[in-house]
């Protein structure tokens, strides 16, 4: 089943969270360029979380801010007909 993405900022550390699922203690971390700290599922090296740091900077910067990851994006179902 294909996880949604869900946003979250975190004004008072000035974090934005992407999640594909909540955080878990067993998820290894791995620091990524530009600040950005991603959470892997321990067994398939899967990103599920996505941490950018000093998010609310970026957003001052004139240079453009992309995700060091690849995306594969698609609506998602509403369930309804």
């Amino acid at each position: 089943m294909e996880a949604r993405l869900r946003f979250k900022y975190d004004r008072e550390a000035d974090i934005l969270h992407i999640d594909k699922r909540p955080p878990y203690a067993e998820q290894e971390s791995e620091e990524l360029p530009d600040e950005i700290i991603a959470r892997l599922n321990p067994n398939a090296g899967e990103v599920e979380n996505l941490e950018v740091l000093f998010f609310s900077t970026r957003l001052l910067r004139a240079d453009l801010f992309e995700l060091p990851v690849t995306a594969d994006l698609r609506l998602a179902s509403t369930g309804s007909a």
